[in-house]
């Protein structure tokens, strides 16, 4: 196996502690059988995980959504929470990162016997069309994607089309979200009382391709006149024409991606699916279980 190691470096014991031991168990499980890289996240490159096998993502879940815009769907991920919230409560809550220092020697065997859990996760991309002619795919996500005004005092201006159905907002900005991605923004974006009517509404039906968007700060009246452009689960392309003098897509909330007044851009859940591993319980599972 070819084998990228990408580790979160902050000079902090615990974490240089954990990766010492990381590298440890890796030297002895994979001798000169299998390369193993190292790098810390601040250097590494996108050429970097081009035909590997495995990446093993050392950090928490900030650390893997910022890289994982690199990684594409053929090569699997194992995210190892490099701090638990379980030994410290300054720690990482590390939702995707199923394994531990805890865990690590025996769930790299499972990954080695091909006996680990493969989530397929949804990823959200946005496709921007300039008025210059010029096209631009942003980098996957896997939680949200943000397209607002550049100016965050600035109001967000659009005309919004999903299907059939259009009209000209004002808001703060639209944000999108996948299923898994939900507690990321989305859960803190609304009220409960609504976020939990958008979620009964999406428990009842869903596939890969279905995504949640809100129009964040809407007024009641834009509300009001056409109630699926405010909150929606939904599979339909949602498109866009700016309005504004500048705006940007944020995925993940790492790259911003620029465009200009009159700029169209679309969004759905067409981004290659990233394949994250896991070894008690699906990704699925462990979201419903928060609930």
């Amino acid at each position: 196996m070819n084998i990228l190691v990408v580790f979160k470096k902050n000079f902090e014991e615990v974490h240089d502690a954990g990766l010492h031991s990381l590298r440890e168990v890796l030297q002895r499980a994979c001798g000169e059988e299998h390369r193993v890289d190292f790098r810390p996240r601040e250097h590494v490159r996108r050429a970097d995980f081009i035909a590997r096998d495995l990446v093993i993502i050392f950090g928490g879940d900030g650390t893997l959504t910022s890289l994982s815009h690199n990684i594409d769907a053929a090569t699997p991920v194992m995210g190892v929470n490099s701090h638990p919230r379980s030994d410290h409560p300054d720690g990482s809550y590390g939702f995707y990162m199923d394994s531990s220092m805890l865990t690590f020697e025996e769930d790299f065997q499972l990954v080695l016997n091909g006996k680990a859990i493969v989530n397929e996760l949804p990823r959200l991309q946005a496709v921007i069309d300039s008025t210059s002619g010029n096209r631009f795919t942003t980098d996957p996500a896997m939680n949200d994607l943000l397209i607002a005004n550049t100016h965050q005092y600035a109001p967000s201006k659009y005309h919004l089309r999903r299907g059939e159905q259009q009209c000209h907002q004002q808001s703060s900005g639209l944000l999108f979200s996948t299923w898994l991605g939900q507690g990321a923004w989305l859960r803190n974006a609304m009220s409960s009382e609504e976020f939990n009517e958008l979620c009964h509404r999406a428990t009842n039906e869903r596939t890969a391709a279905h995504y949640f968007v809100l129009a964040r700060d809407l007024s009641p009246l834009q509300r009001n006149e056409a109630t699926w452009s405010w909150a929606d689960w939904t599979s339909e392309s949602t498109t866009i024409t700016s309005d504004m003098h500048r705006g940007y897509v944020v995925p993940d909330g790492w790259d911003e991606v620029h465009f200009n007044r009159g700029a169209t851009i679309t969004v759905n859940a067409d981004a290659p699916k990233l394949i994250l591993l896991t070894f008690r319980t699906t990704i699925e599972a462990k979201l419903l279980s928060l609930d």
